[in-house]
């Protein structure tokens, strides 16, 4: 009997590895938006954090999105993202 893999994913907060399903998916469509993706379904590129405003945090500081999304990534997105992140959270 083998046992069903389970997906990690790596957190670009902490660096931590943990289950997709307990991580969120931040997306960067192809129009270059960064969106928190609740499903993890939608088409894009998509980097990993825990759920908890702590990693989001750490993320912002060491620039985890921009590194692993490739670009710049503006003030605004990091506040809109904090905000949907508080409501998840």
């Amino acid at each position: 009997m083998s046992t069903k893999k389970i997906p990690l994913r790596q957190c670009i907060g902490c660096g931590e590895m943990k289950s997709k399903k307990e991580m969120i998916r931040v997306l960067k469509t192809s129009e270059d938006d960064i969106i928190l993706d609740a499903t993890g379904r939608k088409n894009g590129r998509g980097a990993y954090l825990c759920a908890s405003m702590e990693c989001f945090r750490k993320a912002v500081k060491n620039k985890g999105l921009e590194r692993s999304f490739k670009m710049a990534i503006p003030k605004e997105v990091y506040e809109a993202m904090e905000k949907e992140m508080e409501q998840i959270g």
